[in-house]
């Protein structure tokens, strides 16, 4: 292999650079499109069955009642599920290559989420500092408010349902399934951090994007390892079911303590697997050859270009024009 990739292999590369880039575009600008188009739909439905009533009024109905979270599982699952199938098939990738794992025990799933527990502990203290950071200046990066959203039976059901459950399965199939596949075929550790990066950004705002890029790592790196997306989705469920659970300690002093040392001990040991399993198992390796088909090429695809421009505007504009 040379240094530098000839002609033909560059244009493949650059081909499945694209291929990742174009789903990821389309995620962006559909799944936000999709969206937007449904909740216009309802409400002009539901203007019209309630003739004399306040917008706000409908506009509240639907944030409190399931609709707003309905809305929301639909377009993420159609944009998830819909687009990773573009892209395997587009890629001409067999889907079934990233569900059975290789090595995996329950052994090792402990391991993770315990893990995954120190990473969430590190890096709610790393956003709670860019968060004092931005106050000072007059800014916030909590750029959406969710309590007044899904509070009804139906509508909360929805909601962590979603959560908990819909959304681990169907991102990993999207982000450690599809765009880690189609992207790690000349530079795993590359892709690794390609995907985490367009993971985290998916999230629109500042917090989420320090838990989902460093969570991003590690769930590419154990898909890698297994060779299957299985090992991120119980990882995934694990964080989300874990926060939804701290959720409902709000406002009550005792439980949140409680939650507070449990998750302190469990991140604790989390950093000593961590520790253990870095040794153990590093992140792949990039030698040069592979150096000049990661970045390098990557830099040159117009659709990876434009999703990272789009995504990294959307969200500071979400920031500094609230």
């Amino acid at each position: 292999v040379p240094l530098e990739p000839a002609r033909v292999e560059r244009r493949g590369l650059k081909r499945s650079y694209n291929i990742g880039g174009w789903c990821l575009f389309f995620h962006f600008i559909g799944s936000n499109i999709v969206a937007l188009m449904l909740m216009e739909l309802i409400t002009l439905i539901l203007t019209a069955l309630n003739k004399g009533v306040d917008s706000d009024v409908i506009s509240s109905y639907m944030n409190g009642s399931s609709i707003l979270a309905a809305i929301n599982m639909v377009t993420y699952i159609a944009a998830n599920v819909g687009l990773a199938a573009i892209g395997f098939k587009w890629s001409k990738t067999d889907y079934r290559s990233i569900i059975r794992p290789h090595g995996y025990n329950f052994a090792y799933a402990v391991q993770y989420c315990l893990i995954a527990m120190f990473i969430w502990f590190a890096t709610t203290y790393l956003s709670l500092g860019i968060e004092n950071i931005f106050d000072k200046f007059g800014y916030s990066v909590i750029v959406s408010d969710s309590e007044d959203i899904g509070v009804t039976g139906i509508g909360y059901a929805v909601m962590t349902v979603y959560t908990c459950i819909i959304a681990p399965i169907t991102e990993e199939i999207f982000y450690r399934g599809m765009l880690l596949k189609v992207t790690s075929r000349a530079n795993q550790r590359f892709a690794i951090f390609l995907t985490a990066v367009f993971f985290g950004l998916a999230h629109g705002n500042i917090p989420q994007f320090d838990l989902a890029f460093f969570l991003g790592i590690f769930l590419a790196h154990i898909t890698l390892k297994h060779n299957s997306i299985v090992p991120a989705i119980v990882v995934h469920i694990f964080v989300n079911t874990s926060v939804t659970l701290l959720s409902l300690t709000d406002g009550n002093d005792n439980a949140e303590a409680a939650a507070t040392m449990l998750l302190l001990a469990g991140a604790v040991v989390g950093l000593c697997l961590l520790l253990m399993f870095r040794k153990r198992d590093r992140l792949p390796a990039t030698t040069p050859k592979q150096s000049r088909r990661g970045f390098a090429i990557a830099k040159t695809s117009v659709p990876i270009v434009l999703s990272f421009c789009f995504e990294v505007v959307y969200m500071l504009l979400l920031i500094f024009m609230k």
